[in-house]
């Protein structure tokens, strides 16, 4: 694992790059860490081909975990997207994120394009909207949040869906902390969009990637293609948001021949 830090407010960002040949930079989803592109076999899959670089999220896995809502502002996190590539010696690479990784990807093309070779979206949007969090968790998440910290959480999203998480999420998600995820919520919930016009001028070659049953992600994801002139919506049958990863291998089937070709 390698270390660097956001050049504004010093926050720590773990890294970890594995593999040869073209950066690929993947940013996981909410309450996930860098592990689960190794867990769920994207890590492997992309390694023989690409220097495959991770990052910790500012408040998940080995990062720093800022208390404050602030610290978690969209432009930090492309911030810190951007200090881990410097980090790498990487002036431009392809970019792949789940969820708010995704959302990030969005913002990173707006500001940023020419630090991306290529934007994969997996289970993301450009927008978040009203109360999603509570909806993709459950409606009580901020106050258990408060009270119980992440054991509380993991229970009440386990109640919530009327069954246990598979052991890897568990693991994932009690192992944050539980101030830091409750600021980052926040904070997240606030965010504004990446506005349509910016969309429409974002060039960079771009698969977006969404479940069939992940309605809102899957209506933006296709609503986002038609505006990007380079980009092309793929949808993925019967998946929900918390399913869009796994297994990899229907996803791999049209990422990897999109990286290749680029």
């Amino acid at each position: 694992m390698a270390v660097t830090h956001n050049p504004s407010d010093g926050v720590e960002l773990a890294w970890d790059s594995v593999g040869e040949g073209t950066p690929l930079l993947l940013v996981h989803g909410s309450a996930l860490s860098k592990a689960i592109w190794r867990g769920f076999g994207y890590t492997k899959a992309f390694r023989a081909q690409f220097r495959v670089i991770t990052m910790d999220l500012r408040g998940h896995g080995r990062s720093a975990k800022p208390h404050t809502q602030q610290a978690y502002a969209m432009d930090t996190l492309v911030a810190d997207a951007l200090a881990v590539l410097d980090a790498a010696g990487a002036p431009a690479a392809h970019y792949g994120g789940y969820s708010v990784g995704a959302r990030m990807g969005f913002s990173l093309a707006a500001a940023a394009p020419e630090r991306m070779l290529s934007f994969t979206s997996l289970g993301g949007s450009y927008r978040i909207a009203p109360g999603s969090i509570g909806r993709l968790f459950f409606p009580g998440y901020d106050g258990a949040l408060g009270e119980g910290g992440m054991p509380a959480f993991v229970a009440g999203w386990e109640a919530q869906m009327g069954r246990p998480l598979d052991a890897q999420t568990r693991a994932a998600f009690l192992a944050n902390d539980g101030a830091a995820l409750r600021a980052y919520f926040a904070q997240t919930q606030a965010d504004a969009p990446v506005p349509e016009e910016a969309l429409a001028a974002i060039t960079v070659p771009s698969l977006l990637m969404a479940g069939t049953e992940d309605y809102g992600r899957a209506g933006d994801s296709a609503h986002a293609a038609a505006l990007m002139p380079d980009a092309r919506f793929v949808e993925l049958p019967g998946r929900n948001h918390g399913s869009t990863l796994f297994p990899a291998g229907p996803v791999l089937d049209e990422w990897l021949p999109f990286l290749l070709a680029r």
